[in-house]
């Protein structure tokens, strides 16, 4: 209802304005031409008066000078005379037509551009709303199904799409042949057919069971996103968990997991994932130059006023496990001299940068060493709320605090 208030009394204040400026032009009256031909000439009148004051014209010539424009105004006293006197009016018509104009176009162009009915909501709601919108994404096949058909690009020649047909059948006869199914999934996503080439990977994953690798999970779920046209699925996602889950320093999946993030409303999740790859780098990496290409308009969203760094800075990123493990054994003093510096610029780089969840942790980890449990406790609540909805985060956040002692 503030909104609403808010907006009317905005639009009613511009109205107002734009009808005063009418109103006020209204007020001036126009003089009629004749009226304009008179004040010529009376001021030619007190021209030929200043002139023979000083002496420039003579007497004569001035009196006939005189009568001749007084002769003028009174022709064209007697001409204004004969034009009917128009009154000016108001426009109250013209008025109210701003203000309809005004009001009116502001409310039926929110309408259109807007959302009405959609409330103000706090930072939790606003998560938690994000939440339920990654919860109840569309399906991997929904996505897929949304797409228009597949067609084969018109630049692949007979023979290549010949063998290709060839390797399909192959493939069909021999269901557990594991290198068939890797040579189709890569000749799949070579012709374009993502969903197919994602169909032949799953099958790879299947025959290798718990010996398929991180790059085959993650071939995987980028073959899932290709195949969805960019969007990242409930199936796309749950193989970049897996990813993760075995190494969670992969850039490619932190890059996918950023854009679901993205498209589920979470943009400050996506801009700490994606500004942390930028920088670690390297600059050749493949998702370094997708992530250029949105980071900034990513920032925006995210509310960060962000200046783009070079790829691969190498930003410090706080003290290491061997770090601490080093400062354990020191006496106190030289603990909290090495470690506290250390902490210190941690600390100041995540306030103001963020970082992924690993920094969090080292940070929560390093303030429980020094003793100073409150100022760990508050870290540790912070980074529960910056990665809220990020199951894999969480669970790196939750294992430091329980180390530095700060978990519940």
């Amino acid at each position: 209802m503030i909104f609403w208030i808010t907006t009317v009394a905005m639009a009613a204040l511009v109205a107002l304005v734009l009808g005063r400026a009418i109103w006020r032009g209204a007020q001036i009256a126009m003089p009629e031409p004749a009226q304009y031909d008179i004040q010529v000439y009376r001021d030619q009148l007190a021209a030929v008066e200043r002139d023979v004051a000083r002496g420039v014209v003579p007497a004569d010539d001035a009196e006939r000078v005189r009568t001749e424009i007084s002769r003028r105004i009174l022709a064209a006293d007697a001409a204004g005379a004969d034009v009917p006197k128009v009154e000016q009016h108001r426009p109250s018509i013209v008025l109210f037509i701003v203000v309809l104009a005004v009001v009116a176009g502001s409310i039926a162009l929110y309408a259109k551009l807007g959302r009405p009915g959609y409330g103000d909501r706090a930072l939790a709601d606003r998560i938690a709303f994000a939440e339920s919108m990654r919860e109840n994404r569309r399906s991997q096949e929904t996505a897929e199904a949304a797409l228009p058909p597949f067609e084969v690009p018109g630049t692949l020649s007979a023979e290549y799409l010949s063998m290709v047909d060839q390797l399909r059948a192959t493939v069909a006869e021999r269901p557990d042949d594991l290198q068939g199914h890797r040579l189709l999934a890569q000749n799949e996503a070579n012709v374009g057919d993502f969903s197919a080439a994602a169909a032949a990977q799953k099958e790879v994953l299947r025959i290798m069971g718990g010996s398929a690798t991180v790059k085959d999970i993650g071939d995987y779920a980028e073959l899932l996103v290709l195949a969805a046209g960019g969007y990242v699925s409930p199936q796309a996602e749950t193989a970049l968990r897996a990813v993760l889950a075995q190494d969670m320093e992969d850039g490619r999946a932190r890059y996918y997991i950023g854009l679901m993030m993205v498209q589920t409303g979470r943009p400050d999740i996506t801009f700490r994932l994606w500004d942390n790859l930028l920088r670690r780098g390297p600059a050749d990496a493949p998702w370094i130059a997708p992530i250029r290409e949105q980071i900034m308009a990513i920032a925006q969203l995210a509310g960060v006023d962000y200046t783009m760094p070079p790829s691969g800075t190498g930003d410090a990123k706080g003290p290491s496990a061997a770090d601490i493990d080093a400062a354990a054994e020191m006496s106190a003093a030289d603990r909290m001299e090495m470690i506290g510096g250390m902490v210190a610029g941690l600390s100041d780089r995540l306030a103001t940068d963020g970082g992924p969840p690993t920094d969090w942790a080292r940070l929560i980890t390093s303030l429980g060493v020094l003793g100073e449990q409150d100022q760990a406790l508050a870290v540790f609540n912070n980074a529960l709320e910056v990665f809220a909805g990020d199951a894999g985060a969480l669970d790196i956040i939750r294992a430091a605090g329980s180390q530095a002692g700060v978990a519940e």
